[in-house]
């Protein structure tokens, strides 16, 4: 029987496991490689299916926020790949059960009943992992929930921190945030909890099993199984307890994945936009649209080459007109009903009709449904009766077109200005080719080169979310521009004048709307609230309260509408004559938004000079160019940031953690060695070698950590304890002592490992927790105290990083990986010090296998952290697209650019896909060097005991020695990859420290809160002494020398060009920039001396850009809860909003949504105003407060102020100069100095001052 003999030669089994274990191995990993394959083809889908649907979703529910951002967010960063992983380890699903099924019976074969035994402890225990698994999947839901809400809240204040600080809200909004933070630390806690458990109960079972089947085994029987018999049961187990383990977290994730399949079909079910007549669906077939964007979609320009040639070459021919009257209507509304998704309707009884080729005004009060009916137009709105009807194409082009009522693309200017994260270049001809001689004309109509030519990189400059932080007015400016530029028939303007001053305005409507549009005949729609420009209009539509007061021409309104016209004409309080253009003054326009550019860019240099390595190093990473960086600068694991890492956590746990776990692994240890003594007198060492499907197991769930993070936890603790227990069994009395001796020691010991594992796992995760704690509230509480320059210098987006992804890594992400990794560690470790123990020859080939271990981790750990980087960083700009692309719905559909994003779309997604696909492939690469590795040890350890076999080795320490080194195998890996994600991970903690480093502002004072008067400042007297103030100690000063006295209850009216220094001395006042020099003293105290707290809680101020929070009207007004609803209404009243609020739902108590979405510009300004009046101080100060409200309402607001204010000091600062003349002291500011100053009429007087001159320029 030779291959009897062969077989039980050594050496040969020896080889045979070793060659089993590499095809193993082998085939193992290329399974995975295509399972993942198809997962990422199936998230590609799903990012598809997403991005079509948000393009056809209705505007009534991002408005209405039924959908917010966050929840687009969500579904595209998490539910999708929750599915990708779910079918990563969907394999297991079938694979499972037939393993199952084979282990039992085999140990029933091998051990009889106590098997049984043993196997039923095992899936007993499964449903309680199951229900562990279960309630993880549930806390980790509502840990989402509270932390989506916590960045929701932290959003509101970064974005609105300027008002925060003046009104000294900080810290009523930092509580809000921090208790939010404490339910969401609640649930993390139980997470941490819950997981602890799952760790637990993965170490414990085996433990527990192979207790029980040996101990019953012993009292069943009275005799011990061979050593063969033990092996082989052994392995069973394990082939047992790994699919077991698996299941739990295979149905966690089938669970995870089943709670996105809900979200995705609940998001895919919501309302659409309605396709109307004139609308076809998908765009991506209709030629006309791409026609004008050659870059649409190349297949179409392939068969279109000369009609689009023709197109975009030549002025687009205009068609002759005919006779039939409809024909020189662009668009027209028929007795049209419309709503935003509630059955109120918004606009009602609409009949207009828009000239073609015509300028049409649409003027009206603040929230009459000025822009409303834009958007009706343009479909956005949901139709409850009439229809819009769009003019035909011309016939030229109706030959290529399948649907003849299909409407131009428009260029349409939101009032809240959109901007694409591209170049400016790429914001204004969106898409359309590049045409040098008209993108130049739309600069200069829009005045945006001076705009420009400040930015680091010209028009090449990357603006929005993540580039450059622009202002109101240029941000305006460009969305102008980008509606000009566009070869487009009709041009839909939306209030583009709100955020630009008197000169940008005139300029915009003389070069801009009046030159380059008329000249190209483009019909032309304009909602505003400049009355002066209904002078140029060719058709004006008046609205009052959602539906159309008047419509026809100025003339017609002059004879038929008297009273209206005489209206208008007080409000415009002009004659009717051309703008007198003085040439200084068209010298200057907005100065100052160019200033503040100036000012980031000039700043971001100094900070970059000034600061140290540590945060060179931190832009470097920040601007992904760490190519630069050596490989051997990387390869270092940052040991330091390990340790701040675990300080915040407190040193008791570190020293907690670092105790317990060597304890457990000399207890596991201890387990092994006693039953390999108990077993000294064991067989021949040939049965050593059935341990060869030990391994089986292992991977196929180790792997599954790979892909999600909390998998790390599951282990193998169960090789070393269960191996030996084997051979204890095969006991022999020779040995000298009875069972009854070592069972009890036996059950001892395993009782310890148990208790031992559940003490590890708690340590560690509340490790993590208490860290996680103290690195959020110190980050919180440093920023939110944080000067208003570091908001100046610091993109939002990058705050917004470190409280939602660098946060949510710190807290769920690093403990696992923690634990994992240091349990891994050691496993390994006390593997290769038994085996040295038990066959020392292994010692030499220890040193080659270490020194190859080391390089491939070495190799591995650079190029990980580098795809980990490139897969973040190709995310980054796929989610925005995805945000982007939900903020700017009504402009996207209104240009008809669909197919163009959905194609950019398509590329960012691929791009991620591929550098997903290739992190995964370098895992794999590494687990199969480490598993070959892992074999060639196997390999080692058998040879060598076979040396050593002639010395009289005992059987069941050669048995011993081999399980211990199959252990090895599964661990190696997981150190490596462990290191990998922990030095990713800790980036985190980096980023985090780096903004814990920054300055606060100082809040102390010199004075003590008790020494400030109750009701200071009484009077309101203002004495402004040599006051020189400055950004930044490394910028130029921004006022210099400012001398001035403001009587009690005086109204002063300050004016000047943009960036004379008129709001930097509004932020004077509040201590809010660097005062250096000089002081300002109100009514007898030096204001640098008080307590922030105190001083801008005592002042109001109502800012340029109008800021609401989510919450109730109440809240936006009065934060602190102090005032009573009374003081609350007459603030309403006085801000003209009594009756608008009193017809809402909930009156004072009615919902606001996130930013005031509910409500119009107009409106918000209102509440502004509101909120300052509530606070009854004696001095307010009105940053250009007026910008976006009509001019009916200002007038009526100014007498307000007048008459509500009479007895305290007001500060105006102005963009309209006419608001100011019935001011009683007027300041004109130049350069940061005061150039004029006493009262209008003296000032008027001097004709060719600087205030005469803007005062001309504005009648």
């Amino acid at each position: 029987m030779s291959s009897n003999e062969l077989l039980q030669n050594t050496s040969v089994l020896a080889v045979l496991l070793f060659l089993a274990l590499v095809l193993q191995r082998t085939f193992l990993q290329a399974s995975y490689y295509v399972t993942i394959e198809t997962g990422i083809n199936l998230r590609g889908a799903l990012l598809a299916m997403i991005y079509n649907k948000i393009l056809r979703l209705s505007t009534s529910n991002m408005s209405m926020g039924e959908m917010t951002l966050g929840q687009i967010n969500n579904l595209v960063a998490i539910e999708t790949n929750q599915l990708m992983w779910f079918l990563f380890l969907c394999p297991n699903l079938w694979a499972m059960p037939v393993q199952i099924v084979m282990g039992v019976i085999l140990l029933y074969y091998l051990l009889g009943t106590s098997a049984l035994i043993g196997a039923s402890v095992i899936v007993l225990l499964a449903p309680v992992q199951y229900l562990i698994a279960t309630k993880l999947a549930d806390t980790q839901k509502s840990t989402l929930d509270q932390s989506t809400e916590r960045l929701k809240k932290t959003t509101e204040i970064l974005k609105g921190i300027k008002l925060l600080k003046l009104y000294a809200w900080e810290n009523i909004f930092c509580d809000s945030v921090e208790d939010t933070r404490g339910k969401e630390l609640t649930s993390l806690r139980t997470f941490a909890l819950y997981t602890s458990m799952s760790i637990f109960m993965n170490a414990a079972i085996p433990i527990a099993a192979v207790l029980v089947t040996f101990v019953s085994h012993a009292l069943i029987n009275k005799s011990k199984p061979s050593s063969s018999e033990a092996f082989a049961a052994l392995a069973l187990f394990h082939i047992l307890v790994t699919p077991l383990f698996l299941l739990s977290t295979v149905v966690r994730f089938a669970v995870k994945a089943m709670v996105s399949v809900q979200k995705l079909g609940e998001f895919l079910q919501s309302d659409e936009i309605g396709d109307d007549s004139w609308r076809n669906g998908d765009m991506s077939v209709s030629l006309e649209a791409c026609k004008k964007h050659p870059g649409a979609t190349k297949a179409i320009n392939r068969k279109q080459p000369l009609l689009y040639q023709m197109d975009s070459y030549e002025q687009p021919a205009r068609r002759p007109l005919r006779p039939n009257e409809t024909e020189d209507v662009a668009v027209k509304v028929n007795s049209g009903f419309f709503t935003w998704g509630s059955n109120l309707s918004t606009l009602s009884d609409i009949n207009i009709c828009i000239p073609t080729g015509q300028l049409t005004m649409i003027v009206g009060q603040v929230g009459c449904g000025k822009s409303s009916l834009l958007l009706a137009m343009l479909g956005e709105m949901q139709t409850l009766s009439g229809k819009v009807y769009w003019s035909k194409l011309p016939v030229s082009e109706m030959l290529h077109e399948a649907n003849s009522k299909n409407r131009y693309s428009v260029g349409y200017a939101t009032q809240k200005s959109w901007l694409l994260n591209a170049t400016v270049e790429d914001n204004i001809t969106f898409g359309s080719p590049f045409n040098k001689q008209r993108y130049k004309t739309v600069i200069d109509a829009c005045s945006l080169q001076p705009d420009v030519d400040l930015l680091p990189f010209g028009d090449q400059t990357e603006i929005g979310e993540r580039g450059i932080n622009l202002s109101g007015g240029q941000r305006q400016r460009i969305c102008v521009a980008r509606a000009l530029y566009q070869n487009t028939n009709i041009v839909f303007l939306d209030d583009p004048f709100s955020a630009l001053d008197i000169h940008l305005s005139d300029h915009l409507m003389q070069e801009g709307i009046l030159k380059f549009l008329q000249d190209d005949k483009r019909t032309v729609v304009l909602v505003t609230h400049k009355l002066q420009y209904l002078i140029h209009a060719d058709w004006i539509i008046a609205m009052k309260d959602g539906s159309v007061l008047r419509e026809g021409t100025l003339k017609d309104i002059q004879t038929h509408d008297v009273e209206l016209y005489e209206h208008w004409k007080t409000l415009m309080n002009r004659q009717d004559q051309e703008l007198e253009k003085d040439t200084e003054i068209d010298n200057c326009q907005t100065a100052l938004e160019r200033k503040t550019l100036r000012r980031a860019f000039y700043s971001r240099e100094a900070k970059n000079q000034v600061d140290d390595d540590e945060e060179e190093e931190e832009e470097e990473e920040e601007d992904d160019d760490n190519m630069s960086m050596t490989t051997s600068r990387r390869s270092k694991i940052p040991w330091r940031v390990c340790w701040q890492y675990l300080s915040s956590g407190g040193f008791l746990m570190v020293f907690l953690m670092v105790f317990s776990k060597l304890l457990k692994h000399s207890v596991m240890v201890a387990i092994d060695y006693w039953l390999a003594e108990w077993t000294a007198k064991g067989n021949a060492l040939v049965n050593g070698t059935a341990n060869s499907d030990v391994p089986v197991n292992g991977t196929a769930y180790d792997d599954a950590n790979g892909y999600a993070p909390d998998f790390g936890n599951v282990t193998r603790d169960f090789v070393n304890a269960s191996a030996a227990a084997v051979f204890s069994n095969q006991t022999n009395s020779a040995a000298g002592l009875p069972d009854s001796y070592y069972v009890p020691v036996f059950i001892i010991l395993c009782g310890a490992g148990i208790a031992l594992c559940l003490i590890t796992s708690l340590t560690v995760e509340f490790l993590g927790l208490s860290a996680a704690t103290n690195l959020h509230h110190n980050l919180l509480n440093k920023i939110i105290h944080a000067p208003i320059r570091f908001f100046d210098v610091t993109p939002l987006g990058q705050i917004l990083n470190r409280f939602s992804a660098d946060t949510n890594i710190i807290d769920q992400h690093i403990p696992p990986t923690l634990e994992s990794l240091t349990r891994s560690t050691l496993l390994c470790l006390s593997a290769i010090g038994v085996i040295a123990f038990v066959t020392p020859s292994f010692l030499i080939a220890l040193v080659p296998l270490a020194v190859s271990f080391y390089f491939i981790q070495k190799y591995f750990r650079v190029a990980s952290k580098d795809l980990q980087d490139l897969d973040d960083s190709t995310q980054l700009p796929l989610l925005c697209h995805f945000s982007e692309t939900a903020e700017g719905l009504t402009t996207i559909r209104a240009f008809r650019h669909e197919s163009r994003f959905k194609q950019k779309m398509l590329e960012l997604t691929d791009t991620n896909n591929t550098a997903y696909l290739f992190l995964s492939a370098a895992n794999r690469w590494l687990e199969v060097r480490t598993d070959y590795l892992g074999a060639v040890i196997v390999l080692t350890a058998a040879v060598a005991s076979i040396w050593s076999s002639g010395k009289n080795l005992p059987s069941s320490m050669v048995g011993l020695g081999l399980t211990y080194a199959l252990t090895v195998t599964n661990y190696l890996n997981w150190v490596v990859r462990n290191l990998a994600d922990l030095e990713v991970q800790m980036a985190a903690v980096k980023k985090v420290n780096s903004f814990l480093s920054t300055e606060s502002e100082n809040y102390e004072g010199s004075m003590d809160t008790s020494q400030v008067p109750e009701d200071w400042p009484q009077h309101g007297e203002i004495k402004i002494q040599d006051l020189c103030v400055r950004y930044d100690p490394l910028l130029k000063p921004v006022l210099k020398h400012v001398n001035a006295y403001i009587n009690p209850g005086q109204k002063v009216g300050i004016c000047g060009r943009t960036g004379s220094g008129k709001s930097s001395l509004s932020l004077a006042f509040f201590n809010m920039v660097d005062v250096f020099e000089g002081r300002i003293i109100i009514d007898g105290i030096d204001i640098c001396k008080l307590p922030l707290q105190t001083l801008r809680s005592r002042l109001s101020i109502i800012l340029q850009d109008p800021v609401l929070f989510s919450g109730s009207i109440r809240f936006n007004l009065d934060p602190e809860r102090t005032c009573t609803d009374d003081r609350l209404w007459e603030a309403l009243e006085i801000a003209q909003l009594k009756n608008m609020v009193k017809a809402l739902s909930g009156g004072l108590d009615a919902v606001v949504t996130e930013g005031g979405e509910n409500f119009s510009v107009g409106q918000r300004q209102l509440f502004c105003l509101a909120r300052a009046f509530v606070r009854k101080s004696s001095i307010l100060i009105m940053d250009e407060a007026t910008a976006s409200i009509d001019m009916a309402t200002e007038n009526v607001l100014q007498k307000v102020v007048m008459t509500a204010f009479a007895d305290r000091t007001v500060v105006t600062i102005a963009h309209r100069v006419h608001t100011i003349l019935e001011a009683d002291l007027v300041i004109v500011m130049k350069r940061g100095n005061i150039l004029e100053i006493d009262k209008p009429e003296t000032l008027l007087e001097n004709e060719d001052g600087m205030f005469a001159s803007f005062v001309r320029a504005d009648m």
